[in-house]
């Protein structure tokens, strides 16, 4: 499938379908629509009033073209309250026009552009492809037809072709997250990430470093947290570190860590009940996107150094396990009663911490599906958001705005660490029902000293249930997008 910008009118444009997009309560007819409005007889006035469309966001209405036209059929979307229009209105926008031209083989799409036009072309590129992709790889015969769209032109925009390519760049990430993510635990283990890390080493040409378990028992104090995890699967662990650096001087030094667990059984705190042990696969979901912004950013190539870290593992159940009340030693020394083994994730991501920071960053990004607490708090649509640095925050929250990613900042109350002292060790791993999503960054903190750090709790938004704006219903690929908006900065 191809998109390109054209200069073409929409009155000359001759293909299958015709989107136009409409402000809320401005649907009279004026300029090219009123020209195209008269060159159909009265077809497009017609069906404003029928189906009484008024332009709010997200609606539409379609018909067909009856006679020798230059195309077959008309779709009419909202785009909302000019005064409450974002570039993330344009994603979602072109996500909605998309899935109704999957049958189609050509499509034009006239919007009017309110705001820079490289964003919003990046937007509309990024909104149709997300909208387009299927995952049917473990499917004998997918229920969905493929889409038949062949090429989209984005009619009165000129010069942006590097605004699409870079939409189309970001969007390879998302999709590799999306499929991570949507993978089921006996496709991706520790050890096939760390081949999916290969491999995109050896295509984009970045720097690969696995440590095998051996190499993390020798790391600093030893990575006792992590290990203390993997030491139940079968499978070993990998800790995976990807780097990218520019040819040229480095304006900046990055990190980024994703939880990487490819399936949490709970431990012998086993998920029973309702607890959606099924779903576990996603708990990956921050490896997934690192992996898939490290891909991004690979092919964009900024002027920047970026470290990619994934301490995969499995959190299993065998005669090895870890047991409630153990204690284990994090690479820095500091020592953790384990009373609960389902609050695994932050153990893994402690040590890699401690990595992160020993490569003498500017800046550290976690990002980890780590509380049921933060969906509670946020619902399925928002991420958590805590850091010790104002800067890093706005940062991030900049590019979230970018990328059309809901984030929202909860505070580090320092006060809240008193729930996780233990009698016996330095901490424990899990506190108080109360402020569960907060108390789980404050251990995680523990793990920083002075380098500045931004926590993202990405368990709601890392999957949905239904297709719905840009995604489809499974892995969602947040927040790639984020990450990449942040290191281009």
């Amino acid at each position: 499938m191809q998109i390109k910008a054209t200069d073409k009118s929409l009155l000359d444009w001759t293909g299958d379908t015709l989107a136009l997009g409409f402000y809320e309560d401005a649907t009279e007819l004026t300029g090219d629509y009123a020209k195209l409005d008269e060159k159909l007889a009265g077809t497009l006035q017609e069906l404003i009033a029928e189906e009484e469309f008024k332009g709010k966001s997200g609606t539409t209405a379609v018909t067909r073209i009856a006679g020798k036209n230059n195309f077959r059929k008309l779709i009419l979307i909202g785009l909302g309250k000019t005064e409450d229009l974002k570039v993330a209105t344009y994603r979602t926008t072109a996500a909605a026009i998309a899935r109704k031209a999957t049958k189609d083989t050509t499509l034009g799409i006239s919007l009017s552009l309110e705001g820079e036009a490289g964003a919003i072309t990046q937007a509309i590129t990024e909104g149709i492809h997300l909208a387009l992709h299927q995952d049917n790889r473990f499917k004998s015969e997918p229920e969905e037809k493929a889409p038949k769209l062949e090429t989209i032109e984005l009619l009165g925009i000129t010069g942006q072709d590097a605004a699409i390519a870079k939409a189309e760049t970001i969007v390879s990430g998302v999709i590799l997250a999306r499929e991570l993510v949507n993978a089921p635990a006996n496709e991706v283990t520790p050890v096939t990430m760390a081949e999916t890390a290969q491999q995109i080493a050896t295509e984009y040409g970045l720097e690969i470093e696995i440590l095998e378990q051996a190499d993390c028992e020798k790391f600093e104090q030893g990575m006792g947290a992590y290990l203390g995890v993997a030491k139940a699967s079968d499978l070993p662990p990998k800790f995976i570190h990807l780097t990218y650096k520019p040819e040229g001087t480095a304006k900046r030094k990055l990190a980024i860590i994703g939880k990487s667990l490819t399936f949490d059984s709970g431990g012998l705190n086993l998920k029973v009940g309702k607890s959606g042990i099924e779903t576990m696969k996603m708990d990956m979901g921050g490896g997934a996107a690192t992996l898939g912004a490290a891909k991004a950013i690979a092919q964009i190539k900024p002027d920047v150094e970026v470290h990619f870290i994934c301490a995969a593992t499995e959190n299993m159940i065998s005669g090895k396990a870890m047991h409630p009340g153990d204690i284990l030693k994090a690479a820095n020394g500091k020592t953790i009663e384990v009373n609960n083994t389902d609050a695994e994730g932050r153990l893994t991501l402690a040590d890699a911490l401690v990595f992160a920071e020993s490569l003498e960053v500017d800046a550290i990004v976690d990002l980890a599906t780590l509380t049921g607490a933060c969906i509670v708090a946020l619902g399925n649509e928002m991420a958590g958001l805590w850091s010790t640095d104002e800067t890093l925050a706005s940062e991030i929250k900049s590019a979230a705005e970018t990328a059309g990613e809901k984030f929202w900042q909860l505070p580090l109350e320092d006060k809240y660490f008193e729930g996780l002292k233990s009698k016996i060790a330095d901490m424990k791993n899990t506190g108080p029902r109360a402020g569960g999503s907060i108390t789980a960054a404050l251990f995680l903190k523990q793990f920083i000293k002075d380098t500045p750090w931004v926590h993202l709790d990405i368990a709601g938004p890392v999957w949905s249930d239904k297709p719905e704006g840009i995604n489809n219903a499974g892995g969602t690929g947040f927040p790639v997008k984020t990450l990449v908006e942040w290191v281009l900065g």
